[in-house]
């Protein structure tokens, strides 16, 4: 009697998705046209590896990481799909509340456009999936096709930390990011709701927002970045200033508080220089201290060369 062959367990087989690559991962689930969408090709023409499913039948999972979608871009693909139709199946799984309808896991942008372009259904393959593999699958789905806002990946990194119970390691080494990005990307999330929606919308980078984490007047600076339209240096050196005098402030007495004149001063140097400067002065003896936080050669040359003392040799 011919044994049968061993069975892999749960285990090994999440930790073998985990290893094969984001292309492969999908292309297992969507058959031969996944394999066709990973490698931007056309899907090819056996069409029993999809149905296809009405668009009505359809709805939006609570997995999907974006959260806005480019009406411009959408009318492009829609128009694309008026002239070629959809080579690429979108993948769904059955509504576990509703009977007879779908819950969307991969593909909403061509979901969403074939309804622009007045579709009445859209080849599909349907998968039993979890609502962990559902995350899982949405977030890496988004990641391969087109850019996120830093706000949609760090939510969907951390719904995926959370209900798949990943560290950060295991998660990099299945996205394909390093460590340090993801972790980066998820201290975003600690900034008020009013930054992050700045940081989503594009008005603010994340290199203008990541000093504010953790800043107890993280929206006000942020507001200030926006509106004067500063670099991430003059970011950084704007938010310095101001931690460096709430710092003095702390610990100077009321009749000590620096003058609105000297604030200013500090918030210009901040903005027209890039640099952190603070200024210490006691009106009654009229002597002070001004100290200018250097983060790099080019600064500290900068310095000099306002005030005249750089090497001309």
């Amino acid at each position: 009697m011919a044994s049968k062959p061993p069975q892999k367990s749960a285990t090994a087989a999440k930790s073998a998705a985990t290893t094969r690559g984001l292309g492969r991962g999908l292309s297992t689930l969507l058959g031969d046209s996944g394999i066709a969408t990973a490698a931007n090709q056309a899907a090819p023409s056996d069409k029993r590896v999809y149905q296809q499913i009405p668009v009505e039948w359809i709805n939006v999972g609570p997995w999907q990481p974006r959260r806005q979608f480019d009406r411009e871009q959408l009318d492009e693909l829609a128009g694309s799909i008026r002239q070629k139709g959809i080579v690429q199946p979108i993948l769904l799984r059955p509504s576990p509340s509703q009977p007879g309808r779908y819950q969307l896991v991969a593909g909403e942008r061509r979901w969403r456009a074939a309804q622009i372009a007045q579709l009445h259904q859209i080849p599909s393959v349907i998968r039993d999936l979890s609502d962990a593999e559902c995350y899982e699958i949405a977030l890496i789905e988004n990641i391969q096709r087109q850019d996120l806002s830093v706000i949609d990946e760090a939510q969907g990194y951390a719904n995926l930390l959370e209900i798949n119970r990943y560290t950060q390691d295991q998660l990099s080494k299945i996205i394909g990011k390093s460590r340090s990005h993801i972790a980066n990307l998820l201290r975003l999330l600690g900034l008020p709701e009013s930054v992050q929606s700045m940081l989503h919308d594009g008005a603010l980078t994340m290199g203008q927002a990541r000093p504010l984490i953790g800043h107890p007047q993280a929206e006000f600076l942020a507001k200030t970045i926006v509106a004067k339209g500063l670099s991430a240096r003059q970011a950084e050196a704007l938010t310095k200033t101001a931690v460096s005098g709430a710092t003095s402030a702390a610990k100077q007495s009321a009749t000590t508080e620096k003058s609105a004149d000297i604030k200013a001063i500090e918030q210009r140097a901040a903005v027209e220089l890039g640099l952190a400067m603070s200024i210490k002065w006691n009106e009654q003896a009229e002597t002070g201290r001004v100290q200018i936080d250097c983060q790099s050669l080019e600064q500290m040359t900068l310095i000099l060369d306002k005030l005249g003392l750089s090497d001309q040799r």
